[in-house]
């Protein structure tokens, strides 16, 4: 039987072997919590990291960093850092797969993000300046969607077909 007294797992402390449980009689550890209480936990709980506590965690308030994690601007964000790092994006080959990339400061935080684009105004998008430049402040800002559809793929392929002899675009 693996011992795994005196390891840590999460707030966790395997103490000494415990009695065998369930069907299967599977191996188990009795752990101190940084709570203070006791709890025999199976040794896959542990060493797969399923359990962290006793069941303290549950009753704590959820952490949250910036709370605007529904919000239509953090979509933006994800987007952005998606198709540029992400190459299972489906828009990664005309970003990330060029070479576009989103600055380190924007990739450390949402917050520094917010804090240089300001605010998304309602009905704006983001827009790279320099459209082979990367996603950075001095190259990003919020433009209508309507400029937008100005600047896509489609739009310029469309408008740089021509008809061939028989009326039909090449």
């Amino acid at each position: 039987m693996l011992s795994l007294s005196g390891k840590q797992f999460g707030r966790l402390t395997a103490i000494y072997p415990g009695p065998k449980l369930g069907k299967k009689q599977e191996c188990t550890h009795y752990c101190q919590c940084e709570c203070g209480n006791y709890k025999a936990i199976r040794n896959w709980h542990l060493t797969g990291g399923h359990i962290r506590s006793c069941g303290c965690l549950r009753h704590e308030p959820y952490t949250r960093t910036h709370g605007r994690s529904r919000t239509q601007i953090y979509r933006v964000w994800c987007a952005m850092w998606g198709r540029c790092s992400r190459p299972k994006d489906k828009r990664y080959k005309d970003y990330g797969g060029r070479g576009i990339s989103v600055c380190e400061r924007w990739r450390a935080s949402f917050e520094n993000f917010i804090a240089d684009m300001g605010e998304r105004p309602p009905g704006h998008s983001i827009e790279r300046i320099n459209n082979d430049g990367d996603y950075e402040p001095n190259n990003c800002r919020w433009i209508p969607a309507s400029e937008q559809m100005k600047n896509s793929r489609a739009r310029h392929n469309w408008t740089q077909r021509k008809r061939d002899g028989h009326g039909r675009f090449t």
